[in-house]
C-alpha cells in the first residue's frame, strides 16, 4: 500500500469498506441470499431451500451454461489471436497507429446493442449468411472483446526491452524465430491476462446476444433475462450466482497459469 503511515491506512481501509460493501458486496450476497431463498416479503429472505441450484444445474440451465462456456473460449481465443496479431502489426507501424487503435476501440466506443445491429444487418444476406446460427453470437461476441486483447497486448509490447529482440537478431535469428521464442513467450503473462478478460466479458454479455441468439443456441446470461422477466427472480438469481461461480473458477485457473508464465 503506499499510504505508510497508520491513520492513513485506517481511513484508506474505511473509505474502501464504505464504498466497496453497498456498492459491490451487498448487492452480490443480496443474490445469493435470494438463491436460496422462497419468498422475501420482509426484511430478509425465507424459506430456505436449495431447489433452484438443483434446477439450475440440469436440462435448460445446463445446456444454457455450456452454451456460455463454448461461446465465451471460442471468441475469447479469437479476439486474442487476432488482438495479439493486430498489436504486433501496430507496433511496426510508424504511420497509421492511432488509426488501427480508433478502428479496434470502436466496438467499445458505441453500445454493444449497436454492435450486435450492426452484425444483424452484415451477415443476415448472402454471400456471407450467419443469421439464426450459433456463429453470428460468437462473431458478435469476439468483435465486442477483441478491443480488449488488443490494448493489453499493445500495453504490454510498450514495456518490452528491446534488447531481447536485437540480441536474438545479431545471433541470426529469423523474425518468426524472434517472433516465436523471444516475443511471443515475454508477451505469455499479459496474453493470460488478455484471455481472462475476454473470457469474462463474453460470459456477462447479454445486450448484443438478445438480438442474435437462435432458439438453439441460448446463452445463459439471456436464460437469466428470461427468468427474471416471468418474474422467477429466485431461479434467476440461483442462475446469475451459477454464472458467476463458473467465471470466477475459470479466472482463477487462468491467473495460475499467469503465474507460472511470469515465474518463467
Amino acid at each position: 500500500m503506499l499510504v505508510h503511515s497508520r491513520t492513513g491506512k485506517w481511513t484508506a481501509w474505511t473509505v474502501f469498506a464504505v464504498l466497496f460493501v453497498p456498492l459491490f458486496a451487498l448487492p452480490l450476497l443480496v443474490i445469493v441470499a435470494a438463491s436460496f431463498s422462497t419468498n422475501w416479503s420482509g426484511a430478509f429472505p425465507s424459506g430456505p431451500t436449495a431447489e433452484h441450484y438443483t434446477a439450475a444445474v440440469r436440462g435448460e440451465s445446463l445446456q444454457a451454461l455450456t452454451t456460455s462456456l463454448v461461446t465465451a473460449v471460442t471468441a475469447g481465443l479469437l479476439a486474442l489471436t487476432v488482438g495479439t496479431w493486430a498489436a504486433l502489426a501496430a507496433d511496426s507501424l510508424r504511420n497509421g497507429r492511432r488509426f488501427l487503435d480508433a478502428l479496434f476501440m470502436l466496438p467499445v466506443a458505441v453500445p454493444s446493442v449497436v454492435v450486435g445491429l450492426a452484425v444483424l444487418v452484415a451477415f443476415s444476406q448472402p454471400p456471407v449468411l450467419l443469421n439464426g446460427t450459433r456463429w453470428i453470437v460468437i462473431l458478435a461476441h469476439t468483435v465486442l472483446v477483441t478491443a480488449f486483447a488488443y490494448q493489453s497486448v499493445s500495453a504490454a509490447i510498450l514495456r518490452l526491452d528491446p534488447m531481447y529482440e536485437q540480441a536474438a537478431a545479431s545471433l541470426g535469428a529469423r523474425p518468426a524465430y524472434v517472433l516465436l521464442r523471444v516475443r511471443l513467450p515475454l508477451l505469455l503473462p499479459s496474453l493470460n491476462a488478455a484471455a481472462g478478460l475476454c473470457f469474462a466479458l463474453s460470459m456477462g454479455e447479454l445486450s448484443a446476444t438478445m438480438m442474435l441468439y437462435p432458439p438453439d443456441w441460448l446463452p445463459l446470461p439471456v436464460l437469466i433475462f428470461t427468468a427474471t422477466d416471468r418474474g422467477s427472480l429466485f431461479t434467476g438469481s440461483a442462475l446469475a450466482v451459477v454464472l458467476m461461480a463458473t467465471t470466477l473458477l475459470v479466472l482463477l485457473a487462468v491467473s495460475r497459469i499467469r503465474t507460472k508464465a511470469s515465474y518463467r
